[in-house]
């Protein structure tokens, strides 16, 4: 029995570093990184990661559940995992990242910031990442689902990101999504530094970043919530059929802009606690600052992951448009 999590709380290496089960053989890798592999045969390859951004509890806890389980012999192993916590000493504080945001360091972006345990984390979750990928089957079809919630409500409450890409977009990925009633799909309109980005650019994984809701202190999640995310994940370890959809139909965005800040006087024209995917029709004001105002230009656009308390230089939101 591996349990990820108590073990990253509480700064320990579990006595044993790998073993076998009835159904799969398992290897911790390293701190918050667990490796298993099914001893029959399997078809894909999977990322599960959380935690990336320490504050985001409940889905930390999700996959802790699923590794309770699959060790437990409650849940069966079909196809082989990489479970991930993304960020362990921000778990371990309980805050969103410790200096800078781990979500905008992959694709080697680590190398151009200040050396620390963070920039040193990415490199180590970009290397065990590629050793997972390249030491799987070669048949074996690569998946990454990278499990966040948001820092705000949200009017479409769960979602999906997909990083950007110019070949076609996998279809059981976009089934799993719908199964899992995901109320919108969001595709990104260019090149990114998240870790979904570097998996589905680097090793072509069908790659999706997952937004399950609001971020909440560990023990304050009701994990009854996040039963749909739950119970496709869990089919898609166990080669199990998806669930049916609940929900009417997903709705579908693409990202056309990034607003930047550039300056100390950036204001976005919201509310501090306006959700995300609040609209803005054409001609208003969206944010201003020194270098110019932000202004929509479609008929309606909406505002996703609004935030101008980030760092000059960084984005302080996504402007998108709704695919018909």
């Amino acid at each position: 029995m591996v349990d990820l999590l108590t073990l990253t709380l509480d700064r320990q290496t579990p006595e044993k570093i790998q073993g076998i089960t009835q159904d799969f053989t398992w290897q911790w890798l390293g701190e918050g990184l667990l490796q298993c592999t099914p001893k029959s045969s399997y078809a894909k390859t999977i990322v599960l990661s959380a935690g990336i951004h320490g504050n985001e509890t409940a889905p930390i806890e999700l996959l802790a559940n699923i590794i309770n389980d699959l060790f437990a012999g409650r849940l069966a192993l079909a196809e082989r995992v990489l479970f991930v916590l993304g960020n362990p000493e921000a778990i371990r504080q309980g805050v969103r990242y410790l200096e800078n945001d781990m979500n905008r360091m992959f694709c080697g972006a680590y190398q151009h910031l200040k050396q620390d345990q963070e920039t040193d984390r990415v490199a180590e979750l970009e290397q065990v990442t590629a050793a997972f990928f390249e030491q799987s089957s070669v048949e074996a079809q690569r998946y990454h689902y990278d499990l966040h919630t948001a820092i705000r409500a949200s009017l479409l409450p769960v979602f999906a990101l997909f990083p950007y890409q110019t070949r076609p977009f996998d279809d059981f990925l976009i089934q799993s999504l719908d199964a899992a009633d995901l109320d919108a799909l969001v595709y990104h309109n260019a090149v990114g530094k998240t870790f979904t980005h570097f998996t589905a650019e680097t090793f072509q994984a069908a790659s999706s970043t997952l937004e399950l809701g609001k971020a909440k202190p560990f023990g304050q999640n009701d994990l009854a919530e996040f039963a749909s995310i739950d119970q496709v994940l869990r089919a898609v370890l166990s080669g199990q059929a998806l669930p049916i959809r609940h929900k009417s139909s997903i709705r579908q965005f693409k990202v056309i802009h990034s607003i930047l800040k550039q300056s100390e006087d950036f204001q976005l024209q919201l509310s501090a606690d306006a959700p995300n995917f609040s609209t803005f029709q054409k001609g208003e004001v969206i944010a201003t600052q020194q270098t110019g105002n932000e202004v929509a230009v479609d008929q309606q656009v909406w505002i996703l992951f609004p935030n101008p308390n980030v760092k000059i230089g960084l984005r302080a939101g996504l402007i998108l448009t709704e695919i018909e």
